[in-house]
């Protein structure tokens, strides 16, 4: 389980309102000070990750990480400026992959194959 703050590129101080909640089932995502909003995403949700870190984010040991998710309100999660960056998106990863097998989730790619039509072709020529 990891808990971080975004924080100011600024010398990466945690002077901000967002917070960061990611266990082994659920990403959650706390923001705001006088209005509070509160978005979760389940890990076997979450089907890519990416991390990036800036010239600024490298100079104050920072990173963010972009999760990809099938979640229909919030398809693109941004956990901003972070540290230990690395270490959480492979935390990530890991469990989301763990989490699809839990829930015997199958996730199905279509990767250029043949179209049914031209199937349905290939079998009246036979």
């Amino acid at each position: 389980m990891y808990t971080e703050r975004k924080r100011w590129l600024f010398l990466g101080l945690p002077w901000t309102f967002t917070k960061y909640t990611i266990t082994d089932d659920v990403l959650t995502i706390d923001t705001g000070f006088f209005k509070t909003y509160e978005n979760d995403c389940y890990m076997y949700k979450i089907t890519d990750v990416e991390h990036s870190s800036s010239l600024m984010e490298k100079m104050f040991g920072l990173g963010t990480i972009k999760c990809i998710t099938g979640d229909k309100t919030h398809p693109i999660l941004m956990i901003e400026h972070i540290k230990k960056s690395k270490e959480i998106k492979n935390f990530i990863l890991e469990e989301s992959e763990k989490a699809r097998i839990r829930r015997r989730t199958v996730n199905m790619q279509d990767i250029g194959g043949a179209d049914l039509a031209e199937l349905e072709d290939v079998d009246e020529l036979e």
